[in-house]
């Protein structure tokens, strides 16, 4: 089965990250979790909900499946691009931009933080039990928004994070594809040849 990376083109006018969707089922199949706030000893001793989900946007070097109507194939992203693509959707101020399940538009959602896992002992999502690979981009983000909140947070209609962009393909890795004998070979006649053309 084919394998392709995927890889931005920071030149071209649609690359990167537009939005982040939340999903019923994320792709990179890691779910976020919904932080709520830690007692504060506050005026009234509110313990008020933060609104705030936390999960991997990326996963460096997972096969992802794919479908298209000739057959199906895995992508994948390597620890460079995660970490291009999360700098980039920042960059172009895509933090503000989020989508229903990559069709409706959502409105309150925002990426509040951004960060590569770096630690894998000591990385604050660590903290709330997940447990990632180094390279993974994770975000949280504020839900200021009640209608997403209850009836799509806590009823558990989304469970994860869903990235919205656009890439370029790098050379096909399919083992069904040519061989490193054929490569090899192609490359001797097409070395002899460059130099048959540039001796006449």
């Amino acid at each position: 089965m084919r394998i392709v990376e995927l890889l931005i083109d920071e030149e071209a006018a649609l690359s990167g990250i537009e939005a982040i969707s939340i999903v019923d089922k994320p792709a990179i199949d890691e779910k976020f979790i919904a932080l709520k706030s830690e007692k504060k000893i506050q005026l009234a001793e509110v313990d008020a909900e933060k609104k705030i989900l936390m999960g991997a946007a990326l996963v460096p070097d997972k096969n992802i499946f794919r479908q298209d109507e000739e057959d199906g194939y895995y992508i994948y992203f390597s620890k460079d691009t995660v970490r291009q693509a999360s700098e980039l959707f920042l960059v172009r101020g895509n933090q503000n931009k989020s989508t229903l399940e990559h069709q409706a538009d959502l409105h309150g959602l925002s990426v509040v933080e951004s960060w590569i896992i770096e630690d894998e002992l000591h990385d604050k999502s660590r903290k709330y039990g997940m447990d990632l690979p180094l390279g993974t981009w994770m975000v949280s983000m504020k839900v200021n928004n009640d209608d997403v909140w209850e009836n799509y947070v806590k009823t558990g209609l989304v469970s994860g994070f869903s990235i919205e962009g656009y890439f370029t393909d790098s050379i096909d890795l399919s083992s069904d594809l040519i061989s490193e004998e054929d490569a090899t070979e192609i490359l001797v006649k097409v070395k002899e040849f460059v130099q048959s053309k540039l001796s006449e």
